[in-house]
């Protein structure tokens, strides 16, 4: 009989910390969309033959690099820290990077280090953990073709709404010229 209540109690504690690590995982980007800092992150164009691939969609940024005094302090696949400002259009703009966390400033996220330039302008490559935005699958074609269309016009600039809290970040929204790329899949989907 007590082995056999071990093994319940066992398997229900099994389940709970099955149901929190999850529950938790959703609950921080909730408190990070809720409570972080937002910043927009202007989007670069991505290779025009496929920039989604199943049920999302992979962003690259125009704010990417960084020149660094010397790059051999520097290794590819390395975390670090990259500090943020917002420029005089409403940007996300790099303030500093270290290997560091900084500790007076929440506005950063810990990102990776993708590359450094093979030339002398010391240009270090940031990799952001948001690359990628999911969506549903029925709506995910229109996406694309709208990102394509908008991404070739300059006067509606596409970026990434992004929450930054303690050096996470979580990826909101894709907007192109201010609207949801969401709410413009919709009214065009609604539309035919």
């Amino acid at each position: 009989m007590d082995n056999k209540k071990i093994i319940v109690t066992a398997f229900f504690l099994v389940a709970l910390v099955q149901l929190y690590v999850p529950a938790k995982m959703i609950w921080n980007r909730e408190e990070i969309l809720n409570t972080g800092t937002a910043y927009k992150f202007k989007t670069a164009p991505v290779d025009p033959n496929d920039p989604f691939i199943g049920k999302y969609i992979t962003l690259s940024y125009d704010e990417n690099t960084f020149p660094v005094p010397n790059k051999q302090d520097w290794k590819p696949g390395e975390p670090i820290y990259v500090s943020l400002q917002t420029d005089t259009y409403g940007f996300a703009k790099i303030a500093s990077i270290s290997k560091i966390k900084p500790s007076d400033n929440n506005d950063y996220i810990k990102a990776k280090v993708r590359f450094l330039s093979g030339n002398d302008s010391n240009m270090l490559t940031i990799d952001y953990p948001f690359d990628r935005f999911y969506m549903e699958e029925s709506k995910a074609y229109d996406a694309e073709l709208a990102y394509r269309q908008f991404q070739r016009d300059t006067s509606n600039p596409t970026y990434a709404l992004v929450s930054i809290k303690n050096g996470e970040a979580v990826l909101k929204d894709v907007m192109i010229g201010g609207t949801s790329i969401k709410e413009m899949v919709k009214s065009n989907q609604k539309e035919r």
